[in-house]
């Protein structure tokens, strides 16, 4: 029995949340267009009668700009601390000398699989040039090309994983998809919604925090807080006669029935809380740790 530790490190938008979906075979991870949609390591879990392979996600690295972006630069630390194996994750169109000083500045001491996402996206010629540049690098143990989004070649990468996971008895049992409770996956959906209905800053401003999760005989109620930093946030959140947040509480509602397989009730309020992203105490009560 092979099982341990893997986690996907990368710039932000080079495809981690959609290869970990795609490994798993479940949606766990949000994903969005815009960049830094993940704040938090998630963790998947999957189990076969041959390995059990812990999956991490993690934020993009940056530069952080403020205590949010610290705390998610923290959750990378933590998630390099423990990993049996890393799968260094780059678009392959992405700027590769920035790639590459990113990957040699974790200086990380497992095995690292260097993944070359969007290869159904990029040209041969450019291809073969992103394998000789990364083919070169001490940190690269094993090279993969994959398209995260149409699932090719995940199989290989899988196979290439295994061949560096440690034998032992499996972490955690058959049955579990993942470690994270419910409610983080129900706010993250919200939060999901938030990225793709808002523009510009809007997202990067927002947390959601679930204050109310009661499952009742026909339904479940779930109340969430979506918090901002200014009043006039609050206003675009909320929309023309409450019309925005309406559409954003139809769109969530939609992917946590299907997430929990029963009907829910959403009550969404918005709370202006100024400058939470850089308030340790608020920080911590929004679950960023």
């Amino acid at each position: 029995m092979k099982t341990g530790f893997v986690t996907i490190f990368g710039r932000p938008n080079a495809g981690k949340s959609t290869l970990m979906n795609a490994l798993m075979g479940e949606k766990l991870a949000i994903v969005s267009p815009k960049v830094q949609t993940t704040r938090h390591r998630i963790r998947g879990i999957i189990t076969t009668d041959d390995y059990q392979i812990i999956l991490s996600d993690t934020p993009g690295i940056i530069d952080p700009k403020y205590k949010l972006q610290e705390k998610m630069m923290m959750a990378v630390k933590s998630a390099m601390e423990d990993s049996d194996v890393a799968l260094l994750l780059v678009d392959a169109n992405e700027n590769l000398e920035e790639a590459s000083q990113i990957f040699e500045a974790l200086k990380l001491k497992v095995p690292s699989i260097v993944v070359i996402n969007k290869t159904d996206q990029t040209s041969k010629e450019k291809l073969e040039e992103v394998y000789a540049f990364f083919g070169s690098k001490s940190y690269c143990k094993e090279l993969i090309g994959i398209s995260a989004l149409k699932g090719a070649q995940l199989n290989e990468l899988t196979q290439a994983i295994l061949k560096y996971l440690p034998e032992g008895d499996p972490f955690f049992d058959g049955e579990e998809m993942t470690d994270l409770p419910t409610r983080f996956f129900v706010a993250e959906m919200i939060r999901e919604k938030i990225f793709y209905l808002y523009k510009e800053e809007i997202p990067y401003h927002t947390t959601v925090l679930i204050t109310e999760f009661k499952d009742k005989t026909t339904l479940t109620k779930i109340v969430a807080d979506i918090v901002v930093q200014r009043e006039t946030q609050k206003v675009i959140l909320l929309g023309e006669g409450g019309k925005m947040i309406k559409q954003l509480g139809t769109q969530a509602r939609k992917d946590i029935e299907a997430f929990l397989g029963r009907k829910v009730f959403l009550e969404l309020f918005v709370k202006v809380r100024p400058k939470w992203r850089d308030n340790e105490f608020m920080l911590k009560e929004y679950g960023y740790y």
